[in-house]
């Protein structure tokens, strides 16, 4: 029994060292680490491009960045957007499923819709992520290591590539346990606890107007999934 449980952990500790570097979709605009997400002003910072980035150590730390546009039917060329990420730890059970768990005092989110508003929300975020299973292998293409992680419901995260060997992340301990940060520049809400960010803070209305223009004239969410 000894020896079939000592199998089992070295196999989920081999899998679990597949996922160890920094990982990024096409675009290879969004990276965790300080270049996403300012703890010391507590603040989101805006990459060029939409995409998604995960980072794994091998000590069971995660870190995720997502910066993805909400469609807007009504205007096409005016989509939202949306800015989020977390950190905390991650597990590969023996099913290969794996399961990130993030602290959740410390996750943040960004929801914009610069065309309407000249203000967006910025709070706290806490979403655990279950996926069903992931594989890492080299892509025929780019020549590089690919990540697909299967959500619970089958579907799929867009294909992430190896950004970093190493894993591009901040410090692993809660890092913001009270907001802090730009306190002239926004107002907490009581009701919601949302903050209110100003427009020199929101998601440049600029390339939101052009990734609009895109995503006609690509036929919309075609273009995010291509």
């Amino acid at each position: 029994m000894f020896l079939i449980w000592s199998l089992l952990v070295t196999v989920v500790l081999a899998n679990a060292n597949d996922l160890v570097g920094t990982w990024t979709t096409k675009s290879r605009q969004v990276i965790t680490g300080p270049g996403f997400y300012d703890p010391l002003n507590d603040k989101l910072l805006e990459p060029n491009l939409t995409g998604i980035s995960y980072s794994f150590d091998k000590d069971g730390n995660y870190e995720s960045a997502y910066y993805r546009a909400i469609s807007n039917p009504a205007e096409p060329k005016c989509p939202g957007g949306i800015m989020q990420w977390q950190h905390g730890s991650y597990a590969v059970f023996a099913n290969g499923s794996l399961t990130l768990t993030p602290i959740a005092v410390d996750g943040r989110q960004l929801l914009s819709d610069p065309c309407k508003k000249d203000t967006g929300h910025y709070t706290r975020f806490n979403a655990t992520e279950r996926f069903k299973a992931y594989s890492v292998g080299i892509d025929k293409y780019h020549g590089t290591k690919r990540l697909e992680l299967t959500r619970t419901d089958g579907s799929k995260v867009h294909p992430m590539f190896i950004a970093h060997e190493q894993p591009k992340m901040l410090p692993t301990s809660t890092l913001n346990p009270n907001p802090t940060g730009h306190k002239a520049k926004r107002e907490a809400r009581a009701d919601t606890g949302f903050y209110l960010i100003s427009r020199d803070q929101l998601i440049n209305p600029n390339r939101w107007w052009w990734l609009g223009v895109l995503m006609t004239s690509l036929g919309g969410a075609a273009f995010f999934y291509s």
